[in-house]
């Protein structure tokens, strides 16, 4: 695991001991390499986990989470080179080291084997995240959206801690492996339902819930790019992640406990795909489309069979890249336009038509058109909830209805139509922007030839 983290920390003095004219070219190739690293654990088994010590160590269902998270951290820094185009050569390091620490603490986050140091390094996240929203957002509200944010995420994982000193006490360990071993013991206990809810209402709150979702659209629609970036593709499936660790060791004893949440997701899914077809605001649009989909994933968890996990991560690393795909040419609308505004930027198709193109390849993976690896996802996940109950076909199937039907809708009108009257001036696309939206959809498209790769302990 050091090979990774290392590496990923010594981007910080590379940060600031780099010339100013070098700054993104050290910066961009230095993440660059050290994002093919975590391949090179990708042939582990079942039987064989790689456990490189008492406290870090990697398996079949943390790789592909890793990997996504080291892909995505050259792309926010190419991402955010406009953005920061005009700041002060301290003010853009800034910047870029409050990207990279939230890039170490994810990694660590992700690789922790300790119960009680994945809660900590969870809630670390919190900080540069925060850092992001408030001092690199660009209006008033952005006050007002870090509250939300860090009230909610708290308020939800207080319970998880008391649930893991608990745990720590009746077992005299919070070692994943040993806990899961040892898990029967818990079910002795009367407050095991308690122990279920508690761990689960911090994952559901970050993944999000609907009910709990209201942090995300307003974080989403202050944030720069590569807030936006890191927010929807990695820190949402720090909810995923951590309900498939526990629920292993929670396991169907609580199954009944389960079926609330899991009604919610099917009616929330529904809810936030249908508020995306008023929305006006092309960033909100995509944070309640990002909601609609981790319900699936949230649904997925729950049920807790081979073929839900599996759907589970696909969709996770599908949602990941292709929402963060879509982040980047509303970026890019934002940067021309200054508006977030679908309709203001009507017709761009005219004078962007390569950006129309990635626009149109955003929308198709968005909606799980064939042959990405969305697809695969979603019915591995659609496929579990009918058999777990005929009636989801319905809710499922309408979902997808309703998905190509908002996809479809975004890319009509920031693309199509006439020009609006006060675009005088548009700069061309940039290289960096055509190479930065190439760099989202080529892995989509790799791993539909072989989804084998990122399906877990199932593969």
């Amino acid at each position: 695991m050091l090979k990774m983290i290392l590496p990923t920390i010594m981007l910080l003095p590379t940060t600031w001991f780099s010339k100013n004219s070098m700054l993104w070219i050290n910066l961009t190739m230095h993440s660059l390499i050290i994002s093919p690293i975590p391949l090179l654990f990708f042939n582990q088994t079942n039987n064989n986990l790689l456990n490189h010590s008492t406290y870090l160590s990697s398996d079949p269902l943390t790789m592909p989470l890793l990997t996504l998270t080291a892909w995505l951290l050259p792309l926010m820094i190419m991402a955010s080179q406009y953005h920061l185009h005009n700041e002060t050569p301290s003010l853009k390091k800034l910047s870029l080291s409050t990207i990279v620490s939230l890039q170490i603490s994810l990694i660590l986050t992700f690789v922790a084997t300790e119960l009680i140091m994945f809660y900590i390094l969870f809630e670390t996240t919190l900080i540069p995240t925060l850092i992001i929203i408030t001092r690199r957002g660009s209006q008033a509200e952005r006050l007002n959206a870090s509250t939300y944010f860090l009230f909610y995420t708290l308020a939800g994982s207080l319970p998880l801690l008391i649930m893991l000193i608990y745990t720590y006490n009746n077992l005299g360990s919070l070692n994943t492996m040993l806990v899961t071993l040892m898990a029967k013991k818990l079910a002795t206990t009367w407050s095991h339902n308690l122990t279920w809810l508690g761990c689960m209402v911090a994952f559901m709150v970050k993944m999000p819930l609907y009910g709990l979702h209201l942090w995300l659209p307003k974080a989403h629609v202050e944030v720069p790019i590569a807030g936006s970036m890191a927010l929807v593709a990695v820190l949402l499936k720090l909810g995923g992640y951590g309900m498939m660790r526990l629920t292993s060791i929670l396991n169907a004893l609580t199954e009944y406990m389960a079926y609330p949440f899991l009604v919610l997701s099917l009616w929330g899914m529904i809810m936030t795909s249908s508020t995306c077809l008023r929305q006006t605001d092309l960033k909100s649009l995509i944070a309640y489309s990002s909601v609609s989909h981790m319900a699936l994933v949230i649904m997925a968890s729950l049920i807790e069979t081979p073929w839900s996990f599996t759907g589970a991560i696909i969709l996770m690393i599908a949602h990941g890249l292709t929402s963060s795909m879509l982040f980047c040419p509303a970026n890019s609308n934002y940067e021309r336009t200054h508006s977030r505004i679908m309709l203001l930027s009507r017709g761009l198709q005219t004078l962007l038509p390569l950006m129309a193109f990635w626009w149109f390849a955003a929308n198709l993976t968005n909606l799980a058109l064939p042959p990405t690896i969305n697809l695969i996802g979603e019915l591995l996940v659609m496929a579990t909830l009918f058999s777990w109950s005929h009636i989801t076909i319905m809710l499922t199937g309408l979902n997808m209805l309703i998905t190509a039907l908002y996809s479809l809708y975004m890319f009509i009108t920031t693309q199509r139509g006439t020009l609006t009257s006060h675009i005088m001036n548009m700069k061309p696309s940039f290289t960096r922007e055509n190479m930065l939206m190439f760099m989202h959809i080529s892995p989509i498209i790799l791993l539909s030839l072989n989804p084998n790769i990122i399906m877990g302990f199932t593969s």
